[in-house]
């Protein structure tokens, strides 16, 4: 006698046709919301110093290839409607294409950046001069303090991690700054020295993160906050499938995070594969090269 597990019609499972369904109707309550980039041009993208453990400044850096990954990128963005705009790349600042650390920008007030590490200072100004003026009002902090790396909106308040760049002097600054509610989230693996290496939102209710990121304390709480996140794997962390985007429906996503692709497809999101591979050399991926206007 057939169970519901093993029976089968037209060569499909039972189970597989109610997966889909269910999949298909969670997938039209995801709702994408239009948004505004600010990105910067890989001109100048090279790993000539070593400030995080992907780093390796002997490792050759195909500059054709990361700008081709980093246009489709901007190409992925434009197809699904989002607005870019583009800062232009200095010479002699190899990381400047990692727009995401030069601030977080909420309610369109701009919390500035002050990077952990010298080689990366002077792109704060850069950053602050297009801010400014596009006709925007920019704090800086006094703090060390490395914009949307560490800085993640929800929404409702800022998820902010600390343990390897931003202080929690930093979290403090931009509390007063912003008004919303700052949660403090410890990480505690060299690998994902930032919060979005480890963490990304998903839409206003959820987020996706890898919980051997977090301090055990850090963990309690993002599980009390979002009992329902998405889990990734080490493995796929590892593939930089945490510095990801979402609009609320599309995930665009490192097309190595294979499992965790599935997952969010499997809650109704909608990954919209993107390869920086070449970045992923200087320790950065999709949403290091993506800086959102609010």
């Amino acid at each position: 006698m057939s169970t519901v597990s093993d029976a089968f019609y037209g060569g499909v499972t039972l189970v597989d046709t109610a997966r889909k369904r269910r999949n298909t109707s969670v997938a039209e309550t995801r709702v994408p919301r239009v948004r505004r980039f600010l990105v910067c041009e890989p001109r100048h993208f090279a790993v000539q110093y070593a400030i995080n453990p992907w780093m390796n400044p002997d490792t050759r850096v195909d500059v054709d290839l990361a700008h081709e990954q980093w246009t489709a990128l901007i190409g992925a963005y434009r197809a699904h409607g989002h607005t870019v705009d583009h800062l232009e790349p200095v010479a002699g600042l190899p990381d400047m294409v990692f727009a995401a650390n030069s601030a977080v920008v909420v309610g369109g007030r701009v919390f500035g950046s002050l990077f952990h590490a010298p080689e990366r200072r002077p792109e704060s100004s850069h950053y602050d001069l297009w801010f400014k003026t596009a006709g925007y009002d920019v704090y800086r902090p006094g703090s060390v303090v490395e914009g949307e790396g560490d800085l993640v909106w929800t929404g409702r308040y800022l998820l902010a991690g600390t343990g390897f760049r931003t202080t929690r002097e930093a979290h403090r600054e931009a509390q007063e700054f912003f008004g919303h509610p700052v949660i403090s989230l410890t990480l505690v693996d060299p690998y994902f020295y930032h919060l979005d290496t480890a963490l990304f939102v998903l839409d206003d209710e959820n987020v996706c993160y890898y919980p051997e990121a977090f301090s055990s304390g850090s963990r309690e709480v993002l599980g009390r906050l979002y009992p329902d996140a998405v889990l990734a794997t080490r493995d796929d962390a590892m593939a930089w499938g945490l510095n990801s985007v979402s609009d609320g429906h599309r995930v665009f996503i490192a097309p190595q995070a294979e499992v965790l692709a599935s997952r969010l497809a499997d809650q109704g999101y909608e990954p919209v594969p993107v390869d920086l591979s070449e970045f992923h050399k200087a320790g950065g991926g999709i949403k290091c090269c993506t800086q959102e206007i609010r």
